[in-house]
C-alpha cells in the first residue's frame, strides 16, 4: 500500500510569491498541496467554499503579502483574523501543523501564534520582526541549526545538525520583549527555538552569517505544543541538489539536498497524526 498523500493548504492573497516553490516541494514528497487565495474560505451564504478542516498541514508560504505596508505579515494577519480566526485556532488546537516561511513566519507573529499560547488561541504579537540590522534587503545562502526542542518532526534529528537554506528577507531581526534575554531564555527552557543562525563550520555567527541581527541568533521558533512554526530562510529553494552551492551533500554522500530533508520530515510527521 502507497503512502497516505498529506493534505496540504498553502495560503495566499496579493503579494504572496513563493507558494509555487513550495507546492511542487511538496508535492515531489508525495503531498497533496493546493495554492488557496485566502478568500476562497469566506462565508459565501452562510457556508465557507473551502473549510481548513479539509487539511492535514498549513502553510502560509513566503513573499510580499499586501506589499508588506504597515509591517511585514500585519495585514495578511488582520485578514486572516477575520476571515479563518476561529477555524485556525481550532487548526491549531487539534495538534495539526501549522508552518510558515519567511514572510509567512512574520504573519505568524502578526497573528500571536508565535511564539504562542498554550491555549492555540490568537492574540496580539507577544515578539516582533524588525527592519535588518544591515538597513537592506539580506539575499544569500545562510545556514541554520536544530538545537532541539519541542518540534515533533525533527526529534530523531541530532542537536546540531545545520541546514543550508537560502535567506530573502528585509525585516528578519527577532524581538522579544521583557529585559534582556529574559523571553529568550524562556524560549530556550520551553523548547521553542526551532533553528539558529551558524557560521558555516557550526559556531557561532557574525554578519553575514546572521544575517539581520536577531536576538539569540534565533532563525525559528515554535508555539509551546510544537505544532505551530516558522522560520526565515527558505527551505524551498534549496530542495534540489543542483541548488545547493558548492555541491553541498555530495561531500557527506546526502542523496537530498538540506530544503529536501527539513520538509520531508514535516510531512511525514503530518503523514503519521492524519
Amino acid at each position: 500500500m502507497g503512502k497516505r498523500t498529506v493534505r496540504t493548504a498553502l495560503l495566499a492573497i496579493e503579494g504572496t510569491n513563493c507558494d509555487e516553490e513550495l507546492a511542487r516541494a511538496l508535492e515531489a514528497l508525495g503531498g497533496r498541496p493546493e495554492v488557496i487565495h485566502l478568500q476562497r474560505f469566506a462565508r459565501e451564504e452562510g457556508r465557507r467554499r473551502r473549510r481548513l478542516s479539509d487539511f492535514d498541514l498549513l502553510f502560509f508560504p513566503g513573499g510580499f503579502s499586501a506589499g508588506d505596508y504597515v509591517r511585514a505579515g500585519a495585514i495578511f494577519a488582520a485578514r486572516v483574523r477575520s476571515t479563518i480566526g476561529d477555524d485556525l485556532e481550532a487548526f491549531v488546537r487539534d495538534g495539526r501543523l501549522v508552518g510558515g516561511v519567511c514572510n509567512g513566519f512574520q504573519t505568524l507573529i502578526e497573528l500571536g501564534l508565535l511564539p504562542g499560547r498554550r491555549d492555540g488561541r490568537l492574540g496580539p504579537p507577544e515578539a516582533a520582526l524588525m527592519p535588518n540590522d544591515s538597513g537592506h534587503f539580506e539575499c544569500r545562502p545562510t545556514f541554520c541549526a536544530w538545537p532541539g526542542g519541542t518540534f515533533a518532526p525533527l526529534r530523531a534529528v541530532p542537536r546540531g545538525t545545520s541546514y543550508l537554506f537560502p535567506s530573502a528577507h528585509a525585516e528578519g531581526k527577532l524581538v522579544l520583549p521583557g529585559p534582556p534575554g529574559e523571553r529568550l531564555r524562556e524560549l530556550e527552557s520551553a523548547g521553542q527555538i526551532l533553528f539558529r543562525w551558524v557560521a558555516p563550520d557550526g559556531g557561532p555567527p557574525v554578519y553575514p552569517w546572521n544575517p539581520n541581527g536577531s536576538e539569540g541568533d534565533v532563525a525559528g521558533l515554535t508555539n509551546p505544543s510544537g505544532n505551530v512554526f516558522g522560520l526565515m530562510p527558505h527551505p524551498e529553494r534549496s530542495f534540489d541538489r543542483w541548488q545547493m552551492p558548492g555541491g553541498r551533500g555530495r561531500e557527506s554522500g546526502s542523496p537530498t539536498a538540506d530544503g529536501a530533508r527539513f520538509l520531508a520530515a514535516v510531512v511525514d510527521h503530518a503523514r503519521e497524526r492524519a
